[in-house]
Order: structure tokens, then sequence, then C-alpha cells
């Protein structure tokens, strides 16, 4: 329990912040469930001036995650028709392949957005136009999330 509470303290906010903003919204871009829209506020709301540079490298650590979920699905799928030997096709398979790399767009979603990277890397989608729509969508997802919250719902977080 020393090495996690050793790792939370360096990680904490705001003597690391935006090397942590980077490590929070990287892993939060896997398959594991995490957010990362709390530290990003946290971070602009200590130091305001932080805004465009939190974004930024949440957008970037996010887009490095939807990546390395890319990467996975890819992976997964070689495994997979190595052993079946088939490919597996449904609707959504399918609307996926229709729209390609531009559903990226939609990696900022909730519940749907990481798996929709994987999917993609599945799908053998082109990895460069699918980092480039994953990294669109982020980006507008953290400006418009960290603006909302500070500029129209600022009394919701404090002073």
């Amino acid at each position: 329990m020393n090495a996690l509470a050793a790792m939370l303290a360096f990680f904490s906010l705001p003597q690391v912040g935006l090397p942590a903003i980077f490590v929070i919204a990287l892993v939060s871009a896997t398959l594991l469930p995490l957010g990362s829209e709390p530290a990003v506020l946290a971070l602009v709301k200590l130091e305001p001036t932080l805004f465009w540079p939190a974004v930024l490298v949440a957008t970037a650590g996010n887009t490095v995650g939807g990546a390395i979920t890319w990467g996975m699905g890819y992976g997964a799928e070689r495994l997979y028709e190595g052993r079946a030997h088939h490919s597996p096709a449904n609707k959504a398979l399918r609307w996926l392949e229709r729209f390609g790399p531009r559903a990226c767009l939609l990696s900022w979603l909730p519940v749907v957005g990481d798996p929709l990277c994987a999917v993609a890397g599945w799908l053998k989608l082109p990895f460069w136009p699918c980092l480039f729509y994953m990294g669109i969508g982020k980006f507008l997802r953290y400006l418009c999330m960290t603006a909302l919250l500070l500029w129209v719902f600022p009394g919701q977080w404090g002073a």
C-alpha cells in the first residue's frame, strides 16, 4: 500500500499537474473505467492560466490511449482470425465499416467511445486517419466540458 500511496502523492495535483493529466487521460482512454474530466477541471480550477495547456495535454493523453486501444483491437482481431478463420459480422460492425475512420470522431462518447477505438483496430481501419479523428473528437470534448464546467456552471465547483 505504501507504493500506491507514493504513486498517488506523486501524481496529485498541483505538484505534477500536466503530466498527471496526461497519464490520467491516457489510462481513461483505454478500456479501464476511469474519467479524466475531474482531474482536468481540478487543475484548471487551481490554475486557470493552464486552461489551454490542460485541454491540449488531456487531448494528447486521451488520443494516445485511444491509439493503444486501437492497437489492442487490431491485435485481438489478428489472434481471433488466426484461430477462427472467419470474420464476425453484425449491424454495428457494418455501420463502423461504412463510416470508416470518421466514426472515431465519436471516441469521446462515454461507454461506447473506448470500445469504438478497439473495434476500429479490429476492423483494421487505417491507423493515422483514425488517430486524427480521435484527436478531433477528444479535443472538442475536453474543450467543451472544461469550458462549460468552469464558465457556465462555475458555482457547482467551489470558489
